[in-house]
């Protein structure tokens, strides 16, 4: 790195990747994963502080896990009592720029403050009023006269723009990753480089529903199987788990062949994206970040997507570091994703005390002397709720009321204790059952004391925040965030 310039840090999110399967690619030597983890450090431990892409995000930005920061789904919104990463880079002369896939990720949830440009991708052009939800209108007299009131609810050409974009363009192709790389591409070979940057991106190809291109697919697929077949298998996460939709094993087995694909595309555009950097001359002064904000269940414990647990199947996420200390290494120690703004801090000299009050995790800078003795993560409340479930699929079987709970878990290196606000407990041990389909809650009483009073323990060392409050979001967000499975 230049010794004039500072470092740049670019902070990638790949919404809903499960470790096991990025390593899998890992294993084989994809370009991507070979670039990173030859020059970099991947870190084989990392988990995120909660299941899902809201609190997962918001534990991200603020350093803070969720029964702290209060966004989950008792209270959909990141309120400004905390200092985001942005923010803070932001007062330290960063340019600061957000691209979002995901609708959870926008300012409207909480997650603008100390960006100086946010592109939401969903929309063609930038704009308040977003019209997606007039795709899933009805034909006739009614879909008339609603299209006719939303397009002229702010600008009416930026409105149609969008309108037309999101029904007959958006998602033609992939989830926005190639439209995020473009715009990148144009804001990066304009932008005025007397300053460094903080660049964020959320890509989003991993999420349900699974639609990766046909010539990702082939080599994943099982024997026989067309792409055309494999594209018709259901993804009603919903109804699988309510008993309405039946999946066979080899139904699963064409699904997470389906979201490998969508990692290898994504892996792809990431790879892209390094290039650019590049092209660019910054990857050298580039501080460059992947990781996961949670993972994906695909029939795993009776579920699909990414709710209702606290296994490693949604927590256990990939974090590969490149650029500054962080060389050639890895990295067996324990994790979390509230433990990379503190990270970044340190990697960047800068100092910010009251911020580093404010965080709970713990800096994995290759020089810091500290070290996590246990990890946590938190499920605040059902998402969706029960009543939410009811309203999609209609009458629910008495074993998914189960789910109605909140779930907070804390793990060692071997072990992971998972505790319901129901009075249920799990008890895994990690090293030896990865998949942790044993538990062993019932046989090994003495560690489930420990772990339940070093949870009790590090849950009174912080005030919590009580936020259980609806929060209000406009009908078309509400329309796109069920189109991505997040009933409300």
């Amino acid at each position: 790195m230049s010794p004039t310039k500072s470092l740049n840090v670019v902070l990638v999110v790949m919404d809903t990747a499960r470790m096991d399967e990025v390593q899998l690619r890992a294993d084989r030597q994809t370009p991507f994963l070979s670039s990173l983890s030859d020059s970099g450090t991947v870190f084989k431990n990392a988990t995120a502080n909660a299941p899902w892409t809201l609190p997962s995000h918001a534990s991200l930005f603020t350093g803070t896990t969720p029964s702290k920061h209060g966004a989950h789904a008792g209270h959909k919104h990141l309120d400004d009592s905390l200092t985001t990463l942005p923010e803070i880079l932001q007062t330290h002369d960063y340019e600061t720029v957000a691209v979002s896939n995901n609708t959870w990720i926008s300012e409207e949830f909480g997650f603008g403050r100390g960006f100086e440009t946010f592109f939401k991708t969903w929309q063609y052009v930038q704009a308040d009023t977003d019209l997606g939800k007039i795709a899933q209108m009805e034909n006739g007299l009614d879909m008339f006269k609603e299209a006719v009131k939303a397009v002229f609810d702010g600008n009416p050409i930026t409105n149609i723009s969008n309108a037309v974009y999101g029904q007959y363009f958006r998602r033609a192709n992939d989830d926005g990753a190639a439209r995020t790389n473009e715009w990148i591409k144009d804001w990066l070979t304009g932008r005025d480089d007397s300053r460094p940057f903080f660049l964020f991106v959320n890509y989003l190809e991993p999420h349900l529903e699974y639609r990766p291109p046909k010539a990702h697919t082939k080599q994943h697929l099982p024997e026989g199987i067309t792409y055309g077949e494999a594209m018709e298998i259901s993804q009603d996460a919903w109804g699988y788990i309510a008993g309405t939709v039946d999946l066979t094993d080899e139904d699963f087995e064409i699904l997470r062949a389906l979201y490998r694909a969508e990692i290898s595309y994504l892996e792809e555009k990431i790879e892209a994206l390094i290039h650019l950097l590049k092209s660019e001359s910054e990857w050298d002064d580039t501080l460059f970040i992947v990781t996961g904000d949670h993972g994906e269940n695909i029939g795993e414990h009776g579920l699909m997507d990414h709710q209702y647990a606290l296994y490693d199947t949604l927590l256990h996420v990939p974090l590969y570091v490149h650029g500054g200390p962080f060389k050639d290494n890895d990295r067996t120690d324990l994790v979390q994703l509230i433990d990379i703004a503190p990270s970044i801090l340190d990697t960047l000299d800068i100092d910010a005390p009251e911020v580093r009050n404010q965080f709970q995790g713990v800096s994995f800078h290759p020089d810091t002397e500290q070290s996590r003795e246990y990890a946590v993560a938190e499920y605040m409340a059902p998402q969706p709720s029960m009543d939410a479930l009811e309203t999609k699929v209609g009458d629910l079987p008495d074993h998914v009321y189960e789910y109605d709970r909140s779930l907070k878990s804390i793990r060692t290196d071997r072990y992971k204790y998972i505790r319901g606000s129901d009075g249920s407990c799990e008890l895994y041990d990690i090293q030896g059952d990865p998949g942790e389909q044993t538990n062993l809650a019932g046989t090994k009483l003495d560690i489930v004391e420990r772990l339940d009073t070093m949870l009790d323990e590090w849950l009174n060392s912080f005030e919590q925040t009580e936020r259980l409050e609806d929060v209000s979001m406009d009908d078309d967000t509400r329309s796109r965030l069920e189109d991505l499975g997040y009933l409300q």
